[in-house]
């Protein structure tokens, strides 16, 4: 992340209201926001561009429905290091973030090292990334993997108060 985006930028209600429609449909024409929070449509650009600047929206994206793509399996993982050191926890995050399958990576509290969601096609594929992961890596003491039986709820908007 650039040092401009690390800037924290203060949100006012205007800010707040956009974000929590924006969050539901990123794709929610301009004009239909504005209405909603009654500004102009540019003041809602010109909001929107700043809260992309300031880093408080990261990223646009479309989510997928993992079973639409052939992604039978969704893991639960805790990992637990060897070691806590900060070269350990620092070489595990760049492990985790560099592997696709990943799909979110938690430095956790509480004798456990990392929560790791994953999405994989099957149970081969995800025994050789454990493989990979886990096994292959002098960082990881042991990992216990919990297997979703039902995606209940996967919400990935933020409650704005």
């Amino acid at each position: 992340m650039s040092k401009s985006r690390q800037t924290r930028r203060s949100l006012d209600t205007f800010d707040r209201a956009i974000l929590r429609i924006i969050q539901h449909d990123n794709k929610t024409p301009q004009r239909t926001i504005a209405e909603a929070v009654n500004l102009s449509a540019a003041a809602v650009q010109r909001r929107i561009a700043a809260m992309e600047e300031a880093g408080v929206i990261t990223h646009n994206v479309a989510i997928v429905d993992p079973g639409a793509v052939q992604l039978a399996i969704t893991a639960i993982v805790e990992v637990h290091l060897r070691n806590e050191r900060s070269e350990s926890v620092d070489a595990a995050k760049a492990l985790f973030r560099g592997a696709p399958e990943v799909q979110q990576c938690y430095y956790v509290t509480g004798g456990t090292s990392f929560l790791l969601v994953i999405v994989t096609e099957d149970m081969r594929t995800y025994e050789a990334l454990t493989r990979r992961l886990f096994s292959e890596t002098d960082l990881v003491e042991r990992f216990r993997t919990l297997i979703a039986l039902d995606r209940v709820k996967a919400e990935t908007s933020v409650v704005i108060p």
